[in-house]
């Protein structure tokens, strides 16, 4: 691809998200030492994807880039000696973890929701993946997608009523009201 095209592309889809990235980082790994360094990690991983044709939605590929980046971060840190651990009070935070059939039950959750989403027509799931998984709002899905804002808030609640379907269907309660019940 040539560099001006390289360029164009960068300054339109993916710097204009740049404060956003670095907003979401901030709340979410409030621990960083240095964003700077993971914004920057993310670009050069965000660049390298595109030279092999795998970015679809730029914005949602820099922040899952980023979250990744930030991951691998506290992975590599993840050794401490026990020199470092200057208030053993930290560990109480082990007491407040779930336990084992918690664990197992968010997981099971989480494959159903992974199965009902793959289920569905794919341009449902590319919408619904854009605003549950990347927050992004039905007018930045309608830009993303080039869909009229209408046509997002459809999809939406299609995707919505199909993975609540899908969870009846499997014995799973969604809170669902039947569409007889009246409230006064």
């Amino acid at each position: 691809m040539p560099k001006s095209e390289n360029t164009r592309w960068f300054n339109e889809e993916v710097q204009p998200h740049e404060s956003s990235l670095r907003s979401y980082l901030r709340a979410v790994f409030p621990s960083l030492p240095d964003i700077d360094d993971l914004v920057q990690e993310s670009y050069a991983r965000l660049i390298r994807a595109r030279e092999t044709g795998r970015v679809g939605y730029a914005k949602a590929f820099l922040f899952t880039t980023a979250r990744n980046a930030a991951l691998d971060f506290f992975r590599r840190r993840k050794v401490v000696s026990i020199e470092g651990m200057a208030d053993l009070s930290a560990l109480s935070v082990i007491e407040d973890a779930p336990d084992a059939a918690e664990a197992v039950n968010k997981q099971q959750e989480l494959e159903l929701l992974s199965a009902a989403v793959r289920d569905l027509p794919e341009r449902c799931r590319q919408v619904l993946t854009l605003r549950l998984l990347y927050a992004l709002s039905h007018k930045e899905i309608a830009a993303e997608l080039r869909l009229s804002e209408h046509t997002v808030k459809a999809q939406l609640a299609k995707g919505m009523r199909r993975c609540a379907d899908y969870f009846e269907e499997r014995g799973v309660s969604t809170l669902r009201r039947p569409a007889t019940e009246h409230t006064p």
